[in-house]
């Protein structure tokens, strides 16, 4: 049985799991369905053709589901999906997909959304993903599993961050940055592997070391990208970390992705 405050405010036609909370001045629309143990603070606005997933916590002042800051966004019946046991704390705003995009918006299980974070329409973020206070991100912005993203950091529309990189806080980023990476600054570079989230997830020390080999080699000052990224999978492509990075960089976009300060951004 869920516990709905007096004053929230349910659409009859919404679904709600067993043991949900829904606190004052909530409001909840009519094609939202909520999974069993999630908590909504009050003032919480869920919206649209929204599922949030089982044990969420959402925080006071939480927008979802709303419509896009698009100016072609027709109506369109798009969506947006929250994983499980994912927490989105205070005047956090997930806006619904578009149908020049993926029709859909979806955050993984278990992320951590901080304060005034944004995540703008089509944005896919996957698992155990850590979004610090005020992270912008613009639509269409893809955010591999296990990755950080550091506070009042903002994320330009299209951007692939990969798997488990590390975004430093108030930084600019503008370019996909490789799975494992570690971004900073504003306009930001790559400096390097997010090392220490190498080792938290537990990767042998055996495979980080052979995968700093790989990046070392990938963005030497010698011969052109290609032929680097060439050498790279002839002689890492059986390690793990090294194949994720290599199939990264080799996967179809036009972007440009984040590279040393030091070394020429690359043409694909």
């Amino acid at each position: 049985m869920s516990n709905i405050h007096a004053t929230a405010h349910v659409d009859p036609s919404a679904k709600l799991g067993s043991n949900v909370e829904i606190g004052p001045f909530c409001v909840i629309g009519p094609n939202v369905e909520i999974g069993e143990d999630v908590i909504l603070r009050p003032h919480v606005v869920v919206d649209g053709h929204t599922t949030i997933g089982a044990g969420c916590r959402i925080f006071p002042f939480v927008s979802i589901g709303l419509e896009p800051q698009d100016v072609k966004y027709k109506d369109d019946p798009s969506t947006v999906t929250i994983g499980e046991n994912t927490v989105l704390r205070e005047n956090v705003t997930v806006h619904r997909g578009t149908s020049t995009g993926q029709m859909a918006t979806r955050v993984g299980s278990n992320c951590f959304i901080m304060i005034g974070a944004h995540i703008a329409h089509d944005c896919q973020i996957g698992d155990n993903v850590t979004l610090v206070n005020s992270v912008a991100l613009g639509g269409h912005v893809t955010v591999g599993e296990g990755a950080i993203i550091g506070g009042l950091s903002a994320v330009h529309q299209f951007v692939r961050i990969g798997a488990y990189a590390f975004v430093g806080g108030m930084s600019g980023v503008a370019a996909d940055l490789i799975p494992y990476g570690m971004a900073l600054g504003n306009r930001a570079t790559l400096n390097g592997l997010n090392i220490i989230g190498l080792r938290r997830q537990g990767f042998p020390r055996e495979q980080i070391h052979e995968v700093r080999k790989a990046y070392r080699m990938l963005f030497s000052s010698e011969g052109t990208m290609k032929e680097q990224l060439e050498d790279v999978e002839a002689m890492f492509s059986a390690n793990e970390l090294a194949r994720q990075i290599i199939d990264f960089i080799k996967s179809d976009t036009d972007r440009q992705f984040c590279v040393p300060s030091n070394v020429a951004s690359p043409s694909r």
